[in-house]
């Protein structure tokens, strides 16, 4: 990807946001770093697909409340029609619902709206790079939210999915559902940082989960 400017290989992002100020505030941030390009902003969730479409982007933050197609919506249709781009949903605290739909429609990380600028650019950059974000905060208080409102019965399913992995595999899953970053559970296992990047990603894959927030709700399932 090649981007405007003279700027040279980049993170294509597009912002999705019914407020102008706030699209403004986001573009003022992730354009501080050199390795991510807004191509577009959208008003609304029918003009997010669209624009992703037409501008091949690599990550979309997409807020949830916007009018005329609102960002659930826009989320499965973005994941149809640009499978490649990861989406990054932008909640607030007490939409349990609406952020476990976005967990099953597939969304690539979760921020709250009064997210710190560092952390935002983390976010696209990991989303880039393949992996789910949500920070630890917001982690663990969206899984302690859609954990009070689940059966017992997919506790049970839970415990069976988890009953397959290995003990390390099942150490670094219950930090997932800590909320923890690779990195913090690194220094608590006494491991790299990269060492637990690929038993994330083999847990994942063994669990059959599309990014590390559904594994995580399922460690808490499971009472891990």
């Amino acid at each position: 990807m090649t981007a405007a400017g003279g700027r040279g290989t980049a993170i294509r992002g597009l912002i999705a946001d019914d407020e102008p100020l706030i699209r403004a505030g986001i573009r003022m941030i992730l354009t501080s770093d050199r390795e991510i390009e807004v191509v577009a902003e959208a008003a609304n969730g029918r003009e997010a697909v669209d624009l992703a479409r037409s501008h091949g982007v690599d990550v979309v933050l997409l807020d949830i409340q916007m009018p005329v197609m609102d960002g659930l919506t826009a989320l499965g249709e973005l994941r149809r029609a640009t499978p490649t781009a990861r989406v990054i949903v932008l909640t607030t605290f007490g939409e349990r619902e609406n952020v476990l739909r976005a967990l099953e429609y597939g969304g690539a990380g979760f921020l709250l709206k009064d997210t710190a600028p560092a952390e935002l650019i983390r976010a696209v950059r990991a989303a880039a790079a393949g992996d789910a974000y949500l920070s630890p905060g917001a982690t663990r208080h969206v899984v302690d939210q859609l954990a009070s409102g689940r059966v017992a019965a997919r506790g049970e399913e839970a415990r069976a999915r988890v009953a397959g992995l290995s003990g390390r595999e099942r150490e670094v899953l219950a930090l997932l559902g800590e909320g923890l970053s690779n990195a913090d559970a690194g220094r608590r296992l006494h491991m790299s940082e990269a060492t637990v990047k690929t038993y994330v990603s083999r847990i994942l894959a063994k669990l059959e989960c599309e990014n590390r927030v559904q594994a995580a709700l399922l460690a808490r399932d499971a009472g891990l």
